[in-house]
């Protein structure tokens, strides 16, 4: 169907009393004695075109049906400024009906409460807030890719189905071909019927499969769905999210940090510039101050704190916290955002965590209790990315295998790493999900995902 993205209406001032063709939706109408009016978008931008009908020219009862919330029409018609000297209008000549919409249409003119929008996922995106999400969040992924390339690392595929949990928490959905058996009396007859024969899941992680491409071609990202099984029910918890995970070989704790530190600023910089009229939207409705933020994690430095040192600047805040604050304990939400918010006031790097709370790969420290590990903490949202250094001993990595119960026949090839050329690497996890909710002020991970998966949700 020839026609022109409605975008290119206000990019390009030559149209400007041109004939052109477009579609959309209309989004709203309004009709009077003379003139009908309606606007419509086709989600090409965040603005909306006006498309104006002399009721002289077109038959009503035809026009009607055409100025319903939510029909797809078809405009030929005259480029026209509007009110304003730079908006712009069709005014149409000829309309044809692509798809009728009724007056159950369910987004009316009214606002609609982010709740209520969840129950309807598949007509929520035709708002201005989840057109603008998901625009948001396409120029995102573009800006990771970008990074990524621009800086050598190779995007590698890393497989949805696998046989071990990266993460060892236990949180994996389990895949199977068969069903409840009845005559089955073990659980390892049961894997021995199935279809590869053992137990398999759906990825939690890249990271693995990431270290074994990491250490052929030096640098490399995964980018794609991770699974968690998480009975979670918080607003940044979801069972299927997004991430990109670098991995990058010859490189220690403080190379992974910069190269997180100038991702984050990259794809941010690229935000700014790429979807302006987006994040002002947002910061006019969602997040006051949202541009400002972004400008300053663009623009400066982020902090660096040590776990304990993170711990008595938390116990000496004089905040009542609900959940305990001590040394060998995870920070929690509360935790985090007091970092952020009230004592940094800005990105923070909170590094060295007490080896039993972290995972099982991650690089043991000489002091025997802490590990090589940071998350990155943002204002309004807390971890958003979990970093570290790799265990590259042989025998420290086997040890701690064995020491959590871990089966030791699930990691044989990941421990044959440290046997054939074993080097420092290190790797992050950025989830892409809680970083579009830091660019775009959206509160609840449910509203920056297009259909959420999350405990008791699969719409």
């Amino acid at each position: 169907m020839e026609h022109i993205d409605l975008k290119k209406i206000h990019e390009n001032a030559e149209l400007l009393g041109k004939t052109v063709t477009v579609c959309g939706w209309v989004r709203t109408s309004r009709d009077s004695k003379n003139v009908a009016f309606a606007e419509i978008n086709d989600g090409s931008e965040l603005e909306h075109v006006q498309i104006v009908f002399d009721k002289n020219k077109f038959d009503e009862q035809k026009l009607a049906p055409m100025l319903n919330l939510g029909a797809a029409i078809k405009v030929v018609g005259t480029v026209e400024r509007g009110m304003k000297e730079e908006s712009r209008e069709i005014r149409a000549t000829d309309v044809v009906l692509l798809g009728a919409s009724d007056g159950s249409y369910p987004l009316q003119k009214k606002r609609h409460t982010m709740e209520f929008l969840r129950t309807i996922p598949h007509l929520r995106v035709r708002t201005n807030t989840f057109n603008a999400v998901f625009r948001v969040r396409s120029e995102l992924s573009y800006a990771i890719h970008e990074f990524s390339h621009k800086n050598g690392y190779y995007y590698v595929h890393s497989p949805i189905i696998t046989g071990s949990d990266c993460e060892g928490a236990g949180e994996v959905f389990k895949v199977t071909t068969i069903g409840y058996d009845p005559t089955v009396k073990s659980e390892d007859e049961y894997y021995k019927k199935d279809f590869f024969g053992r137990s398999a899941g759906l990825t939690v992680s890249g990271q693995l499969e990431g270290e074994v491409m990491a250490t052929a071609l030096g640098k490399i990202y995964t980018f794609g769905p991770t699974f968690r099984a998480e009975n979670s029910n918080t607003p940044r918890h979801a069972a299927e999210f997004w991430q990109v995970e670098p991995e990058v070989a010859f490189a220690d704790i403080d190379d992974i940090i910069g190269i997180a530190t100038d991702m984050i600023k990259s794809i941010v910089s690229h935000l700014l510039t790429h979807c302006a009229p987006e994040l002002k939207f947002f910061d006019e409705r969602f997040e006051n101050g949202l541009i400002a933020k972004l400008r300053n994690v663009a623009e400066s430095d982020f902090a660096r704190i040590d776990y304990v040192d993170a711990i008595e600047v938390l116990k000496k805040s004089g905040k009542q916290f609900v959940y305990p604050v001590e040394w060998g304990l995870d920070l929690q939400t509360e935790h985090e955002r007091y970092l952020t918010d009230e004592y940094f006031k800005k990105p923070v790097f909170v590094v060295n965590y007490p080896r039993k709370i972290k995972s099982f790969y991650m690089k043991q420290n000489p002091d025997g209790k802490t590990v090589a590990a940071t998350d990155l903490l943002v204002p309004g949202v807390g971890e958003i990315i979990g970093c570290s250094e790799r265990e590259a001993d042989y025998d420290k990595l086997l040890a701690e295998i064995q020491s959590r119960g871990m089966k030791l026949s699930d990691y044989a090839n990941y421990l044959d790493l440290r046997k054939f050329g074993s080097v420092p690497h290190s790797g992050f996890g950025l989830g892409l999900e809680r970083m579009l909710m830091y660019v775009t002020g959206m509160t609840n991970i449910r509203d920056v995902v297009e259909f959420a998966r999350t405990k008791d949700d699969l719409k």
